[in-house]
């Protein structure tokens, strides 16, 4: 194993306080989720990283494909849902991806694709719901 990165982040004071990274590229002030506070919350910290990471598989995909496509033309959203059920509190994660001058079958592809590779997908397969939609049109068995 050889390990491509290593980055660092803290938290203090839980959902009400700030998350900082010592290279101070990360200095954010946190609000709980819906509370319409001054500050991000840990649900939109996750849905940035998680669709960052995942248009950087889509790219990834494209290339193993030879499908050409530029990262300019990769949009990806996530909708982070923060639930709560007698078990306790958990997350669900729905992912769109928006691929300028693809049609739609090689999008499907592509992010069907994607979510085998992508770091975000394999850390979270068998953890959390994550439902994949290709141009808002989701893609089959991918709860």
């Amino acid at each position: 194993m050889t390990i491509l990165a290593s980055e660092t982040a803290s938290a203090t004071a839980g959902r009400q306080g700030k998350a900082t990274s010592p290279d101070g590229k990360i200095n954010l002030d946190l609000s709980p989720p819906g509370s319409n506070g001054p500050g991000t919350n840990p649900e939109q910290l996750f849905a940035a990283g998680y669709s960052a990471c995942f248009g950087g598989a889509i790219a990834a995909a494209a290339g193993i494909a030879k499908v050409p496509l530029k990262a300019a033309d990769i949009k990806v959203s996530a909708v982070v849902n923060l639930n709560k059920d007698d078990s306790g509190y958990f997350i669900d994660v729905t992912l769109n991806a928006e691929l300028n001058g693809i049609d739609q079958a090689q999008t499907e592809k592509l992010v069907a694709a994607a979510h085998m590779i992508c770091p975000y997908s394999k850390a979270t397969r068998g953890n959390i719901a994550v439902k994949l939609q290709a141009n808002g049109v989701a893609l089959p068995d991918s709860a």
